[in-house]
């Protein structure tokens, strides 16, 4: 079975006791990207490799991303070819954009369709990214293997019940997993047990925010900060999904 591939960092993320597994999986994933792209194997040397690149670009959390890796040569490679091809396709969309007669009832007109070569260009620039493509590519693998261990094997069922729950991106790509692809009577057996977890450690989050707040107040100065210290960052996370407290990732 192909989801076994995916089994033991599934199992890993779990074992990380971390606020989500698939958050620990996509930062996993995600710099082994980066390091791919930029690292020491030099990828970008590889024009097959920069084809793929050149085609794909990055989008602006990734270029942030691979700036902080800290590979001038490696980026300035990436960016020449990628721009040569930019330059192509700019010339091309700025050719094809001619001025438009519209009447006062269309310029009334609410879309969200670009109307002009150039607007349709870059729109799908900006909705292309090769890391976000490649982890893409990835993550339904790890939520089949993830519903595969849940029905099959009882330990993990275990350890994903006594887990601090997932990140709410994360955890509604889940419950859309197990809605169209879990018949009726699994659904039925998946659903109370995860929303109970999510419950208590959406809950356990508050607390400690809460508590975090009260420690700021001079007559709790000499309290224990309990589980708070590091509260802010874990809050974000479980809203949002990532890491806001991470350093930045660079070369090694």
């Amino acid at each position: 079975m192909k989801e076994k591939l995916y089994i033991i960092p599934l199992n890993d993320a779990l074992q990380a006791l971390d606020e989500c597994p698939f958050c620990f999986l996509e930062r996993k994933l995600e710099q082994d990207l980066i390091d791919f792209v930029l690292g020491s194997s030099a990828s970008y040397m590889e024009s097959d490799t920069r084809a793929l690149t050149d085609k794909a670009g990055f989008c602006r959390s990734h270029f942030k991303k691979m700036y902080d890796y800290g590979n001038t040569l490696g980026n300035s490679w990436i960016l020449k070819t990628h721009y040569q091809r930019i330059l192509k396709d700019m010339e091309q969309a700025f050719s094809s954009t001619v001025p438009v007669k519209i009447s006062f009832f269309d310029r009334k007109k609410a879309t969200s369709s670009p109307n002009t070569a150039v607007g349709r260009w870059l729109l799908e620039e900006e909705s292309s990214c090769y890391i976000c493509n490649q982890f893409e590519k990835e993550f339904p693998r790890y939520v089949d293997t993830f519903f595969y261990l849940y029905e099959k094997e009882e330990e993990f069922r275990k350890k994903v019940l006594s887990s601090k729950g997932f990140c709410l991106p994360h955890f509604a790509r889940l419950c859309e997993h197990a809605s169209q692809n879990l018949p009726e009577k699994k659904q039925t057996l998946f659903f109370p047990p995860l929303f109970n977890l999510m419950k208590e450690n959406m809950n356990r989050i508050y607390e400690d925010v809460s508590w975090l707040i009260e420690k700021f107040d001079y007559r709790n100065k000499d309290a224990d900060w309990k589980n708070s210290k590091d509260a802010v960052g874990r809050a974000m996370q479980k809203l949002k999904g990532g890491y806001p407290f991470d350093p930045v990732f660079k070369q090694r």
